[in-house]
């Protein structure tokens, strides 16, 4: 998966993981932005993605996206790159990735490059812990996030 981007030096990178931590699975996202240790990227951790993210968007040249999914959707970890093309507005705080980048375009006249980490999950219920699929999950994740940074930034840095 290649997210190509056209960059400078030095070029900003930014991982945001997102779901409910207290929903078991639903807090991969979370977890793996927790996670996360690349110098040259930015990680957040939230419940749901929101306007005020928009701000951050505008001025990174990668937007990673993590978030669960069902294993009904894919049991293997998926990396999607978006594309400007594809976008929804915003309606309230709850909104894709696709719905922030096109706020970013609107209100900045700019959008990352931005891939959405979709991580499958076998246990929504309540509570704080990952089930084991999920654990694995969030390692494979963490690896296709590194490539993917190696992969756009490699020759610029």
């Amino acid at each position: 998966m290649n997210c190509n981007v056209m960059g400078y030096a030095p070029p900003e990178a930014i991982a945001i993981g997102y779901g409910n931590e207290l929903r078991s699975d639903d807090g991969i996202g979370q977890r793996v932005a927790k996670a996360l240790q690349l110098s040259n990227v930015k990680s957040l951790a939230v419940h749901q993605l929101t306007p005020e993210l928009v701000e951050a968007l505008a001025h990174t040249d990668l937007a990673i996206f993590i978030d669960a999914c069902f294993t009904s959707e894919s049991s293997q970890v998926q990396v999607q790159s978006l594309s400007s093309e594809s976008f929804n507005i915003i309606a309230g705080h709850i909104a894709d990735p696709r719905s922030l980048l096109a706020l970013t375009q609107a209100l900045y006249n700019r959008c990352p490059q931005a891939c959405w980490i979709k991580v499958p999950g076998v246990n929504f219920e309540l509570g704080y812990n990952l089930s084991p699929f999920a654990e694995i999950g969030v390692a494979i994740a963490l690896q296709k996030i590194a490539q993917i940074i190696d992969e756009n930034f490699s020759s610029l840095i």
